[in-house]
């Protein structure tokens, strides 16, 4: 039986490292370099997967004994079957996190391939918001704030790659001890502008986590 055990970030790095090192196949004549480049991305694969079972490191490994494009397209390919979906949500558990948005409009559940998902978010043209959802802990938190399009390329703050980015502000619900009740703070960044571009990119979870926490509190 076939147990999933990599989140789309980590398939993301996969695919990044096998995209380098069949890179180097075609255009590196150094044997020693070659082989360095095997090694570095045989590691980098497999320090994400410090409790892989003996099964999936072998999986994994074969990383490095690639050679033809087609090798790359199947390895890709079957790992595609071990990927974890991110976790079953319903449209009543996303209105509970979001609660003073009476008519909130949700994006269709049920044509999402939950396998290349990291965050689920999107967009509601109609007031220019951005809503995000994304499980910590355990619990999924839901944020929500201003989404503006800026029609430039840079680098997006979640995926870190050159993409056409959107200015995504919420206000903290963090409050500072002794604060008016008029007080507000809002948690800014640029990022991609296309959700399914930076859930294709994303190869950390960190920057993404940390403005949630940033938000939340």
């Amino acid at each position: 039986m076939r147990e999933p055990f990599i989140r789309n970030h980590q398939y993301n790095v996969i695919k990044k490292q096998a995209g380098i090192l069949q890179h180097a196949l075609g255009t590196v004549a150094d044997l020693k370099i070659l082989e360095s480049v095997k090694y570095t991305t045989e590691s980098k694969i497999m320090e994400m997967f410090p409790g892989a079972t003996a099964e999936q490191k072998q999986m994994l490994e074969t990383v490095s004994t690639l050679r033809t494009k087609e090798d790359f397209a199947k390895y890709l390919r079957d790992l595609e079957a071990y990927l974890t979906e991110f976790p079953a949500i319903t449209a009543k558990q996303i209105q509970k996190l979001f609660p003073k948005n009476k008519k909130l409009k949700l994006p269709d559940l049920a044509a999402i391939d939950y396998r290349y998902v990291t965050y689920l978010s999107w967009i509601d043209i109609a007031s220019n918001k951005l809503f995000i959802v994304y499980p910590v802990n355990g619990q999924f938190v839901g944020v929500e704030g201003r989404y503006n399009p800026t029609n430039k390329k840079n680098y997006c703050f979640v995926c870190n790659r050159f993409e056409e980015l959107a200015l995504f502000s919420a206000i903290t619900k963090k409050r500072p001890a002794g604060t008016s009740p008029d007080y507000y703070k809002a948690v800014g960044n640029y990022m991609c502008a296309k959700s399914h571009d930076c859930n294709k990119n994303i190869t950390d979870t960190t920057a993404l986590e940390k403005f949630i926490d940033a938000v939340m509190g």
